[in-house]
C-alpha cells in the first residue's frame, strides 16, 4: 500500500510515516517501479507500536536508541517493557527507567514553579478587626 494508505490504517499521517524513516524508527520501505513508498501490514504494526510508545510519553531519541527492538512489539500482545529477562542494556526497561525519572524531575520541578506563583498571588493581608489599632508615631 502507498504512504497515504499506509499512514491512515496506522492512524498517523504520511509525514509522521517519512519522519519516523528520517529518525531511524521506521526502515526503508520497499519502493515502487516509480520510486514510491509502498508498506504493508509489518510496517503497519511498527508505526502502531512507535505511536503507542510515543503516547505513553517515550520521546522519539528513547525509542531511536533501541530501534531495532521495536518490531518485537508488533505483536497482538506486546510483552511488557520490564518482564524478566528485560533489564540488559539493549532492551526497553532502562530506556523507560530514565524516562520516569527525568518525568519525575519535570513535575517536581513544574510543582515547585507553581507553587512559587500561587504564594506571588496571594494579596498580603490587610489589618483585621483582631489586629491591634497601629500604635501612633511619634513627631
Amino acid at each position: 500500500m502507498r504512504i497515504g494508505d499506509a499512514a491512515a490504517a496506522a492512524g498517523t499521517t504520511p509525514r509522521a510515516l517519512r519522519f519516523y524513516e528520517q529518525r531511524g524508527l521506521l526502515p526503508p520501505p520497499a519502493r515502487s517501479a516509480t520510486g514510491q513508498r509502498e508498506y504493508g501490514p509489518t510496517e503497519v504494526a511498527l508505526v502502531r507500536a512507535i505511536r503507542a510508545l510515543l503516547s505513553l510519553g517515550l520521546t522519539v531519541e528513547d525509542l531511536r536508541s533501541r530501534a531495532h527492538r521495536l518490531p518485537l512489539l508488533t505483536g497482538d500482545e506486546p510483552p511488557p517493557c520490564d518482564s524478566a529477562g528485560d533489564s540488559g542494556p539493549e532492551t526497553f526497561g532502562p530506556v523507560v527507567d530514565r524516562r520516569l525519572a527525568a518525568l519525575d524531575a519535570e513535575i517536581a520541578h513544574l510543582t515547585a514553579l507553581r507553587d512559587n506563583l500561587a504564594r506571588a498571588r496571594r494579596p498580603s493581608p490587610g489589618p483585621t478587626a483582631a489586629d491591634p489599632p497601629p500604635s501612633p508615631s511619634p513627631t
